[in-house]
C-alpha cells in the first residue's frame, strides 16, 4: 500500500470521528447543577415579573418587565438552547436578529408615545 493512500485513509477515519464527535452530542458537558441554578434563576425572575405587576409603577412597569424578560431570554438561549457553545457565526446571525427586533420595538413604541 502507498504512503498516499495510508494517509488518506487516515485523514478519512479521523474526519469520520470527528462528525461521529458531533453527531454523538460529545462537543461539551453541562452539569444537571447548572441547569438547576439557571431555572432557580427563571422562576426567581418570574416571581419578580409578577410582583412589579401589582405594585403598578407607572410607565416602569413595562420597561421592567421588558428589561427582567431580556435577562430571561438570555439566559435560556445561553444555556438551555446551548448558544454558549456555537460557533461565532450563530452568535452573530443572533444578535442581528435581536438588532432587528430591538429596532421593530422601538419604532412601535416611538411611534405610539407620539399620538
Amino acid at each position: 500500500m502507498s504512503e498516499q493512500t495510508q494517509t488518506g485513509e487516515l485523514a478519512a477515519q479521523a474526519h469520520a470521528a470527528h462528525g461521529d464527535e458531533h453527531a454523538q452530542g460529545h462537543g461539551h458537558n453541562v452539569s444537571y447543577g447548572t441547569y438547576f441554578l439557571v431555572w432557580l434563576g427563571l422562576v426567581a425572575l418570574t416571581a419578580v415579573t409578577v410582583t412589579i405587576a401589582g405594585i403598578h409603577l407607572g410607565s416602569l412597569t413595562l420597561i421592567t418587565a421588558m428589561l427582567i424578560a431580556a435577562v430571561k431570554t438570555t439566559l435560556v438561549g445561553y444555556h438551555f438552547m446551548h448558544l454558549k457553545y456555537d460557533n461565532v457565526i450563530i452568535k452573530v446571525f443572533v444578535l442581528v436578529c435581536l438588532v432587528i427586533f430591538l429596532t421593530f420595538w422601538i419604532l412601535t413604541f416611538s411611534d405610539l408615545s407620539f399620538r
